[in-house]
């Protein structure tokens, strides 16, 4: 617990939060499966992606996934390493997409953060 006269002695920190949403460009290039996960019908692509807008950035990786039985349902996951504008210091982003929530074929991403 922090007393009156201890809180009176701490800098104020002013925090903006931040809302941004743009477009970007990904290529998809299918990869044969590994033999490990060929039985598992795995589906592997390699992505190559273009950011524009207020994150103006490049990104190559990886993207396994798994279609369900529900058609135009499935999961997936991806890792990508980006070249472009992010802080060190904040090692991991993760981004989560729910099945079936995609709306017009048209890739956007959106990031929230917060600025001291």
């Amino acid at each position: 617990m922090i007393s009156f006269a201890q809180r009176t002695t701490l800098k104020e920190t002013v925090v903006q939060q931040q809302h941004i949403t743009r477009n970007f460009d990904v290529k998809l290039t299918p990869q044969a499966p590994s033999p490990a996960i060929e039985a598992a019908k795995l589906g592997r692509q390699a992505l190559d992606k273009q950011f524009h807008g207020d994150l103006n950035a490049h990104s190559l990786g990886e993207m396994l996934e798994s279609m369900t039985e529900v058609e135009g349902s499935a999961g997936y996951v991806a890792i990508e390493r980006i070249t472009g504008t992010m802080d060190r210091g904040t090692p991991q982003l993760a981004v989560q997409v729910v099945p079936d929530s995609g709306t017009g074929g048209q890739h956007v991403y959106t990031f929230d953060f917060t600025l001291p």
